[in-house]
């Protein structure tokens, strides 16, 4: 996503808590922060994408923060999956100090990610929306307002469920393929466009019949946005049969040390409770 910003030609400072990982972004001419707060500075937009809710605070609102030496009117927009409160209380927390807010998590994966065609699912006001707009139009394909500050990760914890139901029907339909003898390669082409095809079957069902399980989006990362699905759900009242099942199989694959592997390593977890390698 960042590499897209550089070479779009906007002005571009990263800083990442592995530094190893920024250095790509340098040789592009991306210019590297030695700390949140230093890329903060003078800028009209900081955007954020780390791991869960703490971690945007640290990085935002932490001692050596992005918005300590912030000015008046900067544009913070946080991309990471949290916690629809999560994203209320940082931007209550930036607003305290003159400074604005849009929670904007993405879906699309990593090829979405490479191609500039993710999906934003944004909360905010129109206005700061409206601001984001020309980073957003570099990294995706969709900008969706979905509502006030919050209704952006409402909304993407919406699309987990169904993206991690999606594998699990993935994982199970190719589980019964290969039982019946098919080429797995041939099921994914066969059934891709139809009324069964899915983003999961499109671009995981070719690494799950290339027995490649490299990340993407990792199990361990998965899990934790289920966890914000199940906290939701929990306090609504709703009683989620499918994410439970998601959950146990994801569980499964983390008890068997595969959490840094990606989400199509489910495949793997589908094919021990039916007593079977994968």
């Amino acid at each position: 996503m960042a590499q897209r910003l550089v070479r779009a030609g906007h002005d571009v400072i990263v800083w990442n808590r592995t530094a190893s990982r920024a250095e790509p972004l340098a040789a592009l001419g991306a210019r590297v922060a030695a700390s949140p707060r230093e890329a903060g500075l003078a800028r009209e937009v900081v955007i954020s994408i780390v791991t869960d809710g703490p971690d945007v605070q640290e990085v935002l609102l932490g001692p050596d923060g992005a918005a300590t030496e912030a000015a008046p009117g900067t544009l913070f927009v946080d991309m990471s999956t949290t916690a629809p409160a999560s994203a209320r209380t940082i931007s209550a927390a930036l607003q305290a100090r003159g400074l604005r807010f849009v929670d904007a998590p993405v879906t699309g994966g990593d090829v979405g990610a490479q191609q500039g065609a993710l999906s934003i699912l944004a909360g905010g006001a129109a206005e700061d929306i409206e601001r984001a707009m020309p980073a957003f139009g570099v990294m995706g394909r969709r900008v969706t307002h979905a509502g006030p500050v919050g209704a952006g990760q409402a909304l993407k914890a919406c699309n987990q469920v169904m993206a991690a139901l999606n594998l699990v029907g993935v994982c199970e339909a190719l589980s019964l393929a290969k039982t019946s003898g098919l080429d797995l390669n041939v099921v994914v082409e066969a059934l891709s466009l139809g009324a069964s095809g899915s983003w999961a079957l499109q671009n995981l069902g070719p690494r799950i019949a290339a027995e490649n399980f490299a990340p993407g989006f990792m199990v361990d990362l998965i899990q934790k946005d289920l966890r914000i699905v199940h906290d939701a759900a929990a306090a609504a009242g709703l009683d989620l049969k499918g994410v439970e099942l998601a959950q146990s199989l994801f569980s499964d694959n983390q008890a068997h040390g595969e959490g840094r592997q990606g989400t199509q390593a489910l495949w793997k977890a589908v094919a021990r409770r039916n007593g079977r390698s994968a």
